[in-house]
Parts: structure tokens; C-alpha cells; sequence
């Protein structure tokens, strides 16, 4: 089971005592720092991987909302406090609970099991990503989104600020060629200032021109041939 690594934000020592015997109750948590004050927070965040923090919003100097405020990048956050007034703000930053102090441990329980399943949302919709990222694109023209799946693409043409994405069909998208090529995968190669194409749709090398299926045939650039017949020498071992 890989645990949640956990910090504790709190100026109080009993509110601290009483979180660290919560969480040591707890399998899947583990605590990495108690903190102080929201100083320690911020330099434990920089220095470590944490997924969730128990943060008080009453704490000196900054307080735990001021903190979640200076933070583009935030662990899973649970609200510790006596403060009731504050709920609506904590919500609008994004916290998956709020606990009202004093709390129980059933109550504690039921804002962790809150982080488990947000986390377990996260990384499907993480997978989802990654497997639609491999297989496809989406992009713009004229005024529709297209998805693409990147085996039906033969080769791209560079159009000034626009692309011109060949399939059966032609697509205009508002792009540069150079920007695009890091969105694809490496299977595409340009072969020209102007050109590039699906290795996996080449037929063959024709002197100076790369033969597409259909007999298609585009010109290869000087400075591009020497990378490209390299990588064809690759393929052949």
C-alpha cells in the first residue's frame, strides 16, 4: 500500500499531539513534519513530496488560508480549526474538508477517505490522458475541434502560421509546424522545412523524394536526408 505522505500545520502543541496520534493510527498515512507554523510548510513543500497537509487557519504572522493562497502547486488540503466563519473560503481554495475543532477520529477518517478517492480520481483521469495522448490530437479548424488519431495521418505541410494536417482528408489548423512536432509522437520526422511524415506510411526512398502510400511523393530536404537516413539505418538492424 504506498502511503500518503502528511504534514501538520498548527501552532497549537495539543492540536499537533492529537493529529500525529490520528495519523499514526492509520496505515496508509505517514507523517513526514509537524509543523509550527506556516513557514515550516513552506519549507517542507519545497524540499519534499507531500500529499496532504492538516493546515490550521489561525496560525501567526500568515495564516493557513494566506499560505494555501501563496501555493501554485498544493498537496490535498484538510482544514483544521475552531473557526467556522472561514469554511466557505476554504472551499472556494479548493480543501477537500473542513474540521471544526474539537474533532473525533471517526470524523478525521471520513476526511482522509475523502483524499483516498479524490487521489483515486486524479489517477484515472491521469491514465485516461496518457492512453488518448498516445493514440491521438485533438485540434482547432475552422471554428470545430477534431480528434485525430495519429495512424491515420500521412504528413504535415507547413502553411506560415498555420499547418496543413493530411489524412483522407485536409485539415487547416492555426499553428506552426516546429510546435507541433513536440505535441506528436517521434514516429513523425520532418524531411524539409516545409514537410513532415508518418514513418510508418513511407514506401520507399526515391533519390531525393520520400514515396508515400498511394504513390505519393515529397521532396527531402538537404539538410534533413542525413538524420532521416539515419534513422532508416536504425530500422533495418
Amino acid at each position: 500500500m504506498e502511503k500518503l505522505k502528511c504534514v501538520i500545520a498548527d501552532d497549537e502543541p495539543i492540536a499537533r499531539q492529537i493529529l500525529e496520534s490520528y495519523i499514526k493510527e492509520l496505515p496508509n498515512l505517514q507523517l513526514v513534519s509537524s509543523c509550527k507554523n506556516s513557514f515550516e510548510v513552506m519549507t517542507v513543500l519545497q524540499e519534499k513530496e507531500i500529499d496532504l497537509l492538516f493546515l490550521d487557519i489561525n496560525m501567526p504572522k500568515l495564516s493557513g488560508l494566506s499560505l494555501l493562497k501563496t501555493l501554485q502547486q498544493k498537496p490535498s488540503v484538510i482544514i483544521t480549526t475552531a473557526y467556522p466563519e472561514y469554511a466557505i473560503e476554504g472551499f472556494e481554495l479548493s480543501v477537500t474538508d473542513y474540521l471544526l475543532k474539537p474533532f473525533s477520529f471517526e470524523r478525521f477518517f471520513q476526511a482522509v477517505l475523502k483524499v483516498n478517492k479524490t487521489n483515486v480520481i486524479k489517477s484515472e483521469v491521469v491514465s485516461i490522458n496518457k492512453d488518448i495522448e498516445s493514440s491521438s490530437i485533438f485540434v482547432k479548424s475552422d471554428k470545430k475541434i477534431i480528434k485525430l488519431n495519429f495512424n491515420e495521418i500521412n504528413y504535415i505541410e507547413a502553411y506560415g502560421n498555420y499547418i496543413k494536417i493530411y489524412t483522407d482528408k485536409r485539415i487547416l489548423t492555426p499553428q506552426t509546424l516546429t510546435d507541433f512536432l513536440k505535441k506528436i509522437p517521434s514516429n513523425f520526422i520532418r524531411i524539409h522545412k516545409s514537410f513532415a511524415v508518418n514513418f510508418n506510411k513511407i514506401e520507399m526512398i526515391d533519390g531525393n523524394q520520400i514515396v508515400l502510400q498511394n504513390n505519393f511523393k515529397l521532396a527531402i530536404g538537404k539538410s534533413y536526408r542525413k538524420k532521416l537516413l539515419q534513422i532508416i539505418d536504425r530500422s533495418l538492424d
